[in-house]
């Protein structure tokens, strides 16, 4: 029989936060929060469009296939960007976050210029954020360390 591995005031002795969630939880986690995620976009997409008029069947095919889009695109980039260093992994967050930004904001049907300028706003400070984080939590060589 395996022992657990041995602790000090309740946390493992590697110094990480023991894991609660099976690796099948995990699994289905990587699915599922993309989808979540992608309905919830595409469905605030659609309302920005419509500004509070009637739900039309052109305006839930929009929220559909903007949701389809988005959690399409938040997959692949939760599979793959981490494999990046870590300037272009926060590059491709940086990226992401001001296209979904700025297109959901175009959507308002607020000035391009103003949805342009918000997006790059977003985009500037998501990047300090994800740089600082990737560059806090990876060594030089882009193993986690923590």
């Amino acid at each position: 029989m395996a022992q657990a591995a041995p602790t000090s005031g309740g946390m493992p002795r590697s110094g990480r936060t023991p894991d609660v969630f099976s690796a099948q939880v995990h699994a289905r986690a990587r699915v599922a929060i993309p989808i979540v995620t992608g309905l919830i976009y595409g469905y605030w997409a659609a309302a920005n469009r419509r500004s509070g008029g009637p739900i039309t069947g052109w305006n839930l095919l929009f929220g559909f296939l903007t949701a389809l889009g988005f959690a399409v695109v938040l997959y692949a980039m939760l599979a793959y960007a981490p494999r990046l260093p870590r300037e272009l992994h926060a590059l491709v967050w940086t990226a992401f976050m001001g296209i979904a930004f700025g297109f959901l904001y175009s959507q308002s049907g607020d000035s391009i210029l103003r949805s342009i300028g918000m997006s790059l706003a977003i985009a500037a400070v998501t990047f300090i954020l994800m740089f600082y984080r990737f560059y806090t939590h990876e060594d030089a060589a882009g193993h986690r360390i923590r």
